[in-house]
């Protein structure tokens, strides 16, 4: 009976490490959202803000971030946009969409088609993070997008000049 039941696992045939990891749950990262769901609702109010208001000249952008509860940049770059300053930032600048990604690197990756939609196709670790416009298109390249999985090293400046670089500029 047990053996059937690990042949059954999802997680069967993994290295103890990943099993581990990815049965981590606790974190910022839902695994059960309709993460398509979650981003569209934020390009739609990203979209409304612009529409309802016609001189409004601060649209927002969408920060898109795949990441796993498992993946310790991805945690810490989740609490580094929390700091005052990035916080300010994010609230005027951004709607903040957090995507459970699983482990990609291993061929387990969750809403990959998401990332792929918005110009992104092949992400290969976590976090990845994408800054769309209104209309979903890519801000930031795909290589820069990829280029996170060192966010745990990336300073607090750092992060609030990337996040300031793509934020539509305030009249």
């Amino acid at each position: 009976m047990a053996l059937a039941l690990a042949l059954a696992s999802p997680l069967a045939g993994q290295p103890a490490a990943a099993q581990d990891a990815q049965q981590a749950v606790a974190g910022p990262f839902d695994e059960t959202a309709d993460a398509g769901a979650a981003l569209l609702a934020a390009l739609e109010r990203v979209r409304g803000q612009y529409i309802i208001d016609s001189e409004f000249d601060g649209e927002q952008r969408v920060l898109a971030i795949f990441g796993a509860n498992w993946c310790h940049d991805s945690r810490d770059l989740v609490t580094m946009l929390q700091r005052p300053s990035i916080a300010a930032l994010l609230a005027q600048q951004y709607q903040v969409v957090l995507i459970d990604a699983g482990m990609p690197q291993t061929g387990n990756g969750r809403n990959m088609d998401l990332a792929s939609r918005h110009g992104v196709a092949d992400i290969t670790g976590t976090p990845t993070v994408l800054v769309l416009d209104g209309r979903g298109h890519l801000l930031n390249s795909p290589d820069n997008a990829r280029a996170w999985r060192n966010a745990s090293s990336r300073s607090e400046r750092e992060v609030y000049r990337f996040l300031r670089q793509y934020a539509k500029r305030q009249r």
